[in-house]
């Protein structure tokens, strides 16, 4: 089973689970301030839960090309969005400031 380390913790998932919801079902979260309610609940469209992830995980998917590819986000930064995410493998993932975690030139939370 891959392992997710997140925020100081560590949380067992099955292959092929979507990180938003191993986060979240863990008590965790990939979403900042008062976008913990307010999101899209996984539909690629917000952009909230901007991570950075590290291990193996899925390629990104269409959905997630087109959000990162507007302002607040840009395409280059590496970030990933959660709800897009399918766990392959142990992952280390980071979440950095900002409503949409886009603040990547800062210390991630």
């Amino acid at each position: 089973m891959p392992t997710v380390t997140f925020d100081g913790s560590e949380v067992e998932c099955e292959e092929g689970a979507v990180l938003r919801d191993v986060l979240v079902e863990s008590g965790n979260s990939p979403h900042t301030g008062r976008s913990r309610h307010l999101n899209c609940r996984g539909m690629a469209t917000c952009g909230t839960c901007a991570v950075e992830v590290e291990g193996k995980a899925s390629d990104r998917t269409a959905g997630e090309e087109r959000r990162l590819s507007f302002p607040p986000h840009d395409p280059d930064s590496g970030l990933r969005l959660a709800c897009q995410v399918r766990v392959e493998g142990d992952l280390v993932v980071r979440k950095y400031p900002g409503f949409w975690g886009q603040h990547t030139d800062r210390e991630p939370r």
